[in-house]
């Protein structure tokens, strides 16, 4: 069983940076996507970023130079350094890890989700 646990979430003012982090249990972090996902009140979850097993990063356009995914494999831990944060960043940020045990087997984890607020 995988579990990922976030921390680093957060009261901030608009501007200033927090970073989040998500540590997995299990082995099978090295070979799993991660991506951070948000939600806020009255909208659908959305990717906000996500790296890749072998590195490849996407970002959501609107934390584009902001933020910072990244990913320590010597540590099962999951990045999300977010910077010159705006008061519509505000929202609970879940982690994602995902992978395929195999053909046809698909794995999909979720953190409990940290809440972030960013005040103007």
């Amino acid at each position: 069983q995988v579990q990922l646990v976030e921390s680093g979430g957060g009261l901030a003012q608009a501007g200033v940076s927090l970073r989040l982090s998500c540590s997995a249990s299990g082995r099978i972090f090295s070979k799993s996507a991660m991506g951070w996902y948000r939600q806020a009140p009255g909208n659908h979850r959305e990717l906000v970023a996500a790296i890749s097993r072998g590195g490849i990063i996407n970002y959501a356009d609107s934390v584009k130079g902001r933020f910072t995914i990244s990913r320590d494999s010597a540590k099962n831990t999951v990045y999300l350094q977010m910077n010159r944060l705006k008061p519509e960043d505000t929202a609970v940020y879940y982690c994602n890890l995902n992978g395929a045990w195999g053909p046809g087997t698909p794995y999909d984890y979720w953190g409990q989700g940290t809440q972030v607020t960013v005040s103007s």
